[in-house]
């Protein structure tokens, strides 16, 4: 999944870690969501927008196409 993660949590001026231990995960973890190769659960995605003062679907959003 596309993901703006990584724009936005620079732009809050928050490290990897600093995301992590916000959030409750890994540093591993918030790595892997950047990156596209982790699928957080909507509770995850949520507790990333309120840390990163962003809309869901600032951080995450698909295109009609993407689903096809």
């Amino acid at each position: 999944m596309k993901n703006n993660v990584k724009v936005l949590r620079t732009k809050a001026g928050l490290t990897q870690q600093q995301l992590a231990d916000t959030v409750g995960i890994t540093r591993q973890t918030v790595s892997l969501i950047e990156k596209g190769k982790y699928n957080p659960s909507l509770k995850l995605c949520l507790q990333i927008c309120y840390a990163v003062q962003a809309k869901l679907d600032d951080l995450f959003w698909l295109e009609k196409e993407e689903f096809e």
